[in-house]
Parts: structure tokens; sequence; C-alpha cells
């Protein structure tokens, strides 16, 4: 009777932990800076972004910040996908010729807004053509680019037309621990109903 008790415990531990077929925010963020871009420049400009990608909602909401640009801003966005991981040069994906909203004709500032990723407005219609033809379709590959290292963030400039500033987005690494958690906690779960069925 104990174990049953303990492995049935164990089995509703395990069953309401959050798996990712249920669908989640998957986090990707870039470091933006000169050397980053294709070809490399001695840009003292800085960034940085958070892209959070809601499969669920089908929502990507953007935060930058950036600072130090030698030129006024005349675009971002995010391009994809490069043809190796990491490196290289791609179209752009998102909405042309920038992002709604996003600050222009400054060296500094800070950008936050969530794209539909269902409208076709969220993304350049080349890119949607080129890829099925929806926004559906445009969203799949847009993920798919994002998934394998091979989309960019690029903020263009009056001095640099083609990027003063760029990072390629990589998945946010998950804070250290959080399995082991999830796991200590079941196991806590388990050892206290064992104490009690026992005693």
């Amino acid at each position: 009777m104990t174990r049953l008790v303990c492995l049935a415990t164990l089995a509703a531990a395990v069953l309401a932990m959050p798996s990712e077929s249920d669908g989640a925010v998957i986090v990707y963020t870039a470091n933006l800076s000169g050397p980053n871009e294709a070809p490399p420049n001695a840009s003292p400009g800085t960034g940085f972004v958070e892209i959070d990608v809601d499969d669920v909602a089908n929502t990507m909401h953007v935060h930058a910040t950036f600072s130090g640009l030698l030129g006024t801003t005349t675009a971002a966005h995010i391009h994809s996908p490069t043809t190796t991981p990491g490196m290289g040069t791609a179209g752009v994906a998102t909405t042309v010729p920038t992002f709604v909203g996003f600050p222009l004709g400054v060296t500094s500032g800070v950008y936050d807004n969530t794209l539909d990723l269902l409208s076709a407005s969220s993304y350049n219609p080349a890119f949607v053509a080129a890829n099925g033809g929806t926004a559906a379709a445009a969203e799949a590959a847009l993920l798919a680019g994002l998934a394998d290292d091979r989309a960019y963030f690029n903020i263009h400039t009056s001095v640099f037309g083609g990027g003063e500033v760029r990072g390629f987005l990589t998945p946010a690494v998950p804070e250290p621990g959080t399995v082991v958690v999830w796991s200590l906690l079941a196991a806590v779960a388990v050892s206290g109903v064992y104490v009690r069925v026992k005693r």
C-alpha cells in the first residue's frame, strides 16, 4: 500500500510538470554590436533585444534597447533565414520598412511592442510570398529560422544603411536548477506521503 501511494504521488507530480508539447513562451535574446554586423564595423553602439514568442497565442513580444550609435536610426527588423547558423545575411522577415513604432532619427532608445504572428502586416510581403503565401506559413518559417539560429535583429542607421548593430537571436539559457527544483519538489512530496503512510 505504501509503495502504491508513493508511486501515485510521484506520477501526479510528474504529470503536473509543464511540458513543451503544451505550448510555451520561447525566449530569444541577442546582444547588438557593430562587430556582429556583416561586414563588421567599428561602431561604438550597443544594444540588447529580447524576443518572447508565444506559440499558443501566436504573438511575438519585442523589447529592445540601444545606445551610442554613430548614425540616427532609419529602420529595425528581424532578418531570416541565413544560409549558415550564426553567420551571414538574409532578407527582412518582419515588418518593412521598420517595426511599427520603432524610434527613428535617434542614436539611442527603447522599443517595446507585440506582433500578431498570424497577421500578414507583421511580415515583409516578400517573406510571406517566399514562404507559402500566408501569414501562418510565414510564422512557421520565422519560428524555424529562430530555432535554427538563422535569424538576427538589425538596426539600420544613416551612417550604416546595411545595419549599424545586430545580433543573432539565440534561446535564452534557462535559470540553473529549474529542472532540479521540480525534481526536489516531487521527491519531497513523495517522501512526505511515505512518512505519513508509514506512521
